[in-house]
């Protein structure tokens, strides 16, 4: 099981897009977890979570600590069809909890006050199916793991 899970080609495509997907969901977690870059800090998205989505505190910690502290290991490429399943999970959630109705489009300059649509999350949603199909692809810690197994 663990040869299938880690076993990943020399791709670089792979690679460019964990580095993007993880870095991209880090800093959402950076947002979340310490209030980094514009973000409300771990209280205040946890009482989001709970009370404004009802979402049960210990999923809604769960995303935060895996977007946080997850991601960097997307990054390096450990377990990294585990870390793009868990991005997905966390993209499907934010579709179907909030994004899906304002629409497709970001809304940035039509009307910045309706709302962020759902086109960010599907090119997400995207990547990190392409990395569980896959695999963390070059220079990562998986290629590394799966071939000290082999």
């Amino acid at each position: 099981m663990w040869r299938k899970l880690l076993s990943t080609p020399h791709d670089v495509p792979a690679f460019v897009i964990r580095a993007a997907l993880g870095g991209m969901i880090w800093a959402h977690g950076a947002q979340k977890f310490l209030g980094w870059f514009g973000g409300h800090g771990w209280i205040d998205t946890m009482r989001f979570f709970t009370s404004g989505l009802h979402i049960p505190a210990p999923l809604g910690a769960l995303a935060i600590l895996t977007e946080f502290f997850g991601m960097p290991l997307l990054v390096l490429g450990l377990c990294g069809r585990v870390f793009a399943a868990a991005a997905a999970t966390i993209m499907v959630v934010a579709v179907s909890t909030i994004h899906h109705r304002f629409g497709f489009y970001m809304n940035w300059y039509t009307d910045p006050n309706r709302g962020e649509g759902f086109e960010f999350h599907l090119l997400a949603l995207a990547m990190a199916i392409a990395i569980m199909i896959r695999g963390s692809g070059a220079w990562s810690v998986d290629r590394l793991l799966a071939r000290d197994r082999t």
